[in-house]
């Protein structure tokens, strides 16, 4: 094929291919640059596989409690080789997919590592290929700690999804990442402990959620430590020994493995981004404006490489809003105010819109409803205990929602709703929610901020 495109998409994970995808249906001639395979880390590394391991987890939870329910269950084992062959075949299948959408948009894999060479030119291990507008889509990696060096025993979210299940962890960073490795690990049978330097679990959400998910963590032997710092670590060939000073004291801690689960960074480093123009703050972010142009004409940069929140459906909501605007169409910026956020952990962890806090630190006046999920039928039927929280302004909108509880990642979405939209919770009690579902604590909590409680007090 030629060498000249419409539009050049340098990475092939969730933003890029995106990007790509949505170009080419709306009549673009794209080139969709990668050096590994398309899908990137959530496909291969982060959302797709994590999950899948953290069904398997909860199938052997289920297992294990069905006596609650009346049912007879004996033998019970798992097979962590079967475990992983469970994952590999749900990320091929939706990894085959992807190559079947990208092949119907006639859109042209350049395989291979990309290197900018002007802000309408890339290399790709010496092939050149042009284009009037490019996009970067480079992605993030797992942070690593300072005097800490990847290993046997000090491992990341890559070399977890791979290794065995640990006798003993300790997991540095209770972000979701941290929080679904501790969850798993636990299911199967390790001595987890969870190590966090800010006050709470799951610290860029709601207060409440972060003090319900380790009290429910406690209960499942998963040892919480929060306000907690790593002071050292040592290494040996039996595993790890950590330092950790907490409350003034300081305290010793041995496991097998210590996963790193501080964050991911961007990865922008040798692509030629300077050579183009590209700025890159000191961090290693890709500048960009409203739109997200970058500092060089022609040129913007989606997804983890940027600093907008690091999720994959931001990824394709920004991959879409570039494609669009780059093939003449009429489109909308992402609203990130309104982008759900979701751990799916044992239990799972779902929010949307301001905690409370941020709420209050931007002058609203707040009111707050908690619904606990045990008035909830479904809940009770399901044995899961949690809540939801609607955080709205004194006669105004809802500013965020948040869950935590079974299956709670699947009601985010009209949460979603009801924060983009900014709903009145009046608005959200005149609509019926259906009986016996979890969804009906998002509406009790409605109800009863609008002064209408039914089954709640």
């Amino acid at each position: 094929m030629a060498d000249e495109f419409d539009l050049i998409v340098l990475g092939a994970g969730t933003g890029g291919y995106s990007a790509a995808i949505r170009g080419a249906g709306l009549g673009l001639k794209v080139a969709l640059v990668e050096r590994d395979l398309v899908g990137g880390t959530c496909l291969h590394r982060g959302c797709i596989p994590t999950k899948a391991l953290l069904h398997s987890a909860e199938v052997f939870d289920t297992i294990g409690e069905a006596g609650a329910f009346g049912v007879s269950s004996e033998g019970r084992s798992f097979d962590w080789p079967g475990v992983q062959s469970y994952k590999d075949k749900v990320v091929t299948k939706m990894f085959k997919g992807l190559e079947a959408l990208i092949k119907h948009q006639k859109i042209e894999v350049v395989r291979g590592t990309g290197t900018l060479r002007s802000p309408s030119s890339v290399s790709v291990d010496g092939r050149e290929i042009t284009a009037k507008n490019l996009v970067v889509a480079t992605g993030s990696e797992p942070k690593m700690i300072p005097g800490l060096s990847r290993g046997a025993r000090v491992i990341t979210s890559d070399e977890a999804l791979v290794n065995g299940v640990p006798k003993s962890a300790i997991v540095l960073g209770a972000g979701s990442v941290g929080v679904e490795f501790a969850s798993i690990w636990a299911s199967f049978g390790a001595t987890v402990t969870v190590v966090e330097m800010l006050p709470t679990m799951l610290p860029l959400e709601d207060a409440d959620l972060g003090k319900e998910i380790a009290k429910q963590f406690g209960k499942r032997g998963i040892k919480c430590l929060v306000g907690a710092k790593l002071e050292d670590a040592s290494v040996s060939d039996d595993g790890v020994r950590a330092t950790v000073s907490l409350d003034g004291k300081t305290e010793t801690i041995d496991a097998e493995v210590l996963l790193v689960a501080v964050g991911r960074g961007p990865v922008t480093k040798d692509a030629g981004l300077d050579a183009a123009g590209v700025t890159i703050d000191q961090r290693g972010f890709v500048q960009i404006d409203e739109k997200l142009q970058t500092t060089a004409p022609g040129v913007y940069a989606i997804g983890d490489c940027i600093n907008t929140p690091g999720l994959a459906h931001v990824s394709f909501g920004e991959g879409m809003y570039v494609a669009e605007q780059l093939a003449g169409h009429r489109t909308a910026p992402v609203n990130y105010d309104a982008v759900p956020r979701a751990t799916y952990s044992s239990p799972e962890v779902a929010a949307v819109g301001m905690t409370e806090s941020q709420a209050r630190e931007k002058g609203f006046d707040v009111v707050t409803k908690t619904v606990q999920l045990t008035g909830i039928g479904k809940a009770v039927i399901l044995q899961t205990n949690g809540f939801c929280k609607i955080v709205a302004e004194k006669g105004g909108r809802v500013l965020g929602v948040h869950f935590i509880g079974a299956r709670v990642t699947e009601l985010v979405a009209e949460a979603m709703l009801a924060v983009g939209w900014e709903a009145m919770p009046e608005e959200i009690a005149a609509l019926i929610h259906p009986h016996p579902t979890l969804s009906e604590s998002f509406g009790e909590a409605a109800l009863a901020l609008s002064g209408r409680a039914l089954h709640t007090l």
